[in-house]
């Protein structure tokens, strides 16, 4: 099994219902560690950006309204298969259709609100890692 990083977001619905270390728990006990932290509020240019691979579908107004209306974390998780470990630990996107003992199933408020992102791949886990940090802001 290969060690691997990927990026992951709490997002406003969660931090603003101070989830942060319920949800940082899942991951560690579920053999994540977290090597990069940091609490930010994002802009609507910064928002934009990072979200620009949606920019078409008519969705994405609505999501830059919700990811600039509160701060979120943005992290970098580390361990064996993390781009996979992460996405079956955050279940599906809307929490109805989310597996029980999930992230999204025990805290998401809606398929918007859904309280996590993640990265889909490891060549997107890198992009979206080097986005939000340095190098030097790794430390595994």
């Amino acid at each position: 099994m290969a060690i691997e990083r990927t990026f992951s977001i709490i997002k406003p619905d969660a931090t603003r219902r101070n989830l942060t270390g319920k949800i940082n728990t899942l991951f560690e006990e579920n053999g994540l560690s977290i090597i990069a932290q940091k609490r930010i509020q994002m802009s609507r240019a910064h928002a934009e950006s990072f979200y620009g691979v949606h920019a078409a579908r008519p969705f994405f107004k609505d999501l830059v309204e919700f990811m600039v209306s509160g701060p979120v974390v943005v992290q970098v998780l580390e361990g064996e298969n993390a781009v996979a470990k992460n996405r079956d630990l955050m279940g599906a996107t809307n929490p109805a259709n989310a597996a029980e003992g999930t992230i999204r199933k025990l805290f998401a408020e809606s398929i918007e609100a859904n309280s996590v992102h993640g990265s889909d791949s490891a060549e997107n886990a890198a992009i979206e890692i080097a986005y939000f940090f340095a190098g030097l802001e790794l430390v595994g």
